[in-house]
């Protein structure tokens, strides 16, 4: 003998009908500390503050960065040039 029962009701209904708790609040504020922490994380991010964080340790650590990017790309023969001149 086979018996199909079909129950036509939302999610919410279901959980109640079972005694099962509510998680909406909780799940609400979960959501509102993860965002919280997102937008906190995305301002140290930026890239004015990761150059503060790159550059701060060394003072001529931009000149050598720029040097190794020119050298890189092929153009050091060319700033090598101008400076011997």
């Amino acid at each position: 003998m086979k018996v199909n029962i079909e129950i036509d009701c939302t999610p919410l209904e279901a959980r109640q009908f079972f005694g099962l708790p509510d998680l909406a609040p909780m799940q609400a504020a979960v959501m509102d500390k993860l965002q919280q922490q997102m937008t906190a994380n995305i301002e140290k991010i930026s890239p004015e503050s990761l150059m503060q964080t790159w550059f701060t340790f060394d003072p001529k650590f931009a000149e050598r960065m720029q040097d190794m990017f020119t050298s890189m790309i092929g153009l050091g023969a060319l700033g090598d040039n101008k400076r011997k001149k």
